[in-house]
Formats: structure tokens, C-alpha cells, sequence
């Protein structure tokens, strides 16, 4: 990918990643932390756009929507968090590869996710804390997943007809 397109994706993904992370946010009390559906759009770029996107996209958008809505705290976690998910499906669910494959993939960027945060919220609350959160992160995953491949799939199809015009 061209260096301008890499950089046009690329803050397209951090800005569209933020925008999203903020519109919906279901608060966690117990960990300061909330439920999105930011990871939905992490996965679409990722998978349209490879590794760097996925990643960039995913880690700084999240982060950033942490840090405009007032949890700044999450901040650097969901950096790396957020980044390592892009990262996972950007490096191994290329937009060529059958649904079949990127559905495992997927699971595991989102599994990531959930696990990533699940060390942190111990570290930070205690076990008894981070066991509250799972159920939501879970919810968020399985949502991902669904929601990136409807989003995805869309994406190809427009796309499909579009160069066929062109």
C-alpha cells in the first residue's frame, strides 16, 4: 500500500474507531470501564486494510475516545489492548481469505481483547472485580465479530459493484 493510502486509512480508522467507541458506551462501575462497539469497526479496518491500519486505528481511536470521555485512565491500556486486537487481524485475516478462516481469527483478536483487559482490571480492582466485567466484554466480542463481518461483507459487496461500473 502507497505510503498516502496508508496514511489516509490509517486516520480515517483512528477517527471513524473513536467516533464509534463514544456514541455507545454501557458504564461498568466496578472497573471505571465501559462496554462499545468500537471493536466492530477495529476488525472492518483491519481486515480491509491489513496489520498497520488495524492496528493504529484500533489502539489510538480507542484510546482517544478513552480519553475525550473521561476515561483517560484506560488510556494506555486500551492503547496496547485495542492495538494488539487490529494487530492480530490485520496480520492474519486478509480481506481475500473465505469467511470460514476469519471467523477463528477473529474470535482470537477478540478473545485478546477480553483477556487484556481482564489482567488489567485485576491488577488495578481486585479478581472479584474483573470476574464482573467479563460477562460485558464478552457481549462486546461476539458483537464485534458479528457486527465486522455484516460491516464487512457489505463493504465487499459495494465494492464489488462499484469497480464493475468503473
Amino acid at each position: 500500500m502507497k505510503i498516502t493510502r496508508l496514511i489516509a486509512y490509517t486516520g480515517l480508522s483512528v477517527a471513524v474507531v473513536t467516533v464509534v467507541t463514544m456514541v455507545v458506551q454501557v458504564p461498568i462501575p466496578q472497573t471505571k470501564g465501559y462496554i462499545n462497539l468500537g471493536d466492530a469497526v477495529i476488525l472492518v479496518f483491519a481486515m480491509l486494510f491489513g496489520a498497520k491500519v488495524g492496528m493504529i486505528g484500533g489502539g489510538l481511536g480507542s484510546a482517544l475516545a478513552d480519553i475525550l470521555t473521561g476515561y483517560a485512565h484506560w488510556a494506555p491500556f486500551t492503547l496496547i489492548i485495542k492495538g494488539i486486537e487490529g494487530l492480530i487481524v490485520g496480520l492474519f485475516a486478509s480481506k481475500e481469505m473465505s469467511a470460514g478462516k476469519r471467523i477463528p481469527i477473529l474470535i482470537l483478536a477478540v478473545l485478546e481483547m477480553v483477556f487484556g483487559y481482564f489482567l488489567v482490571e485485576t491488577r488495578l480492582y481486585g479478581l472479584g472485580a474483573a470476574l464482573v466485567e467479563i460477562p460485558g466484554n464478552l457481549i462486546q466480542a461476539g458483537s464485534a465479530v458479528i457486527i465486522s463481518l455484516l460491516l464487512f461483507y457489505a463493504i465487499k459487496r459495494v465494492e464489488k459493484v462499484y469497480t464493475r461500473e468503473v
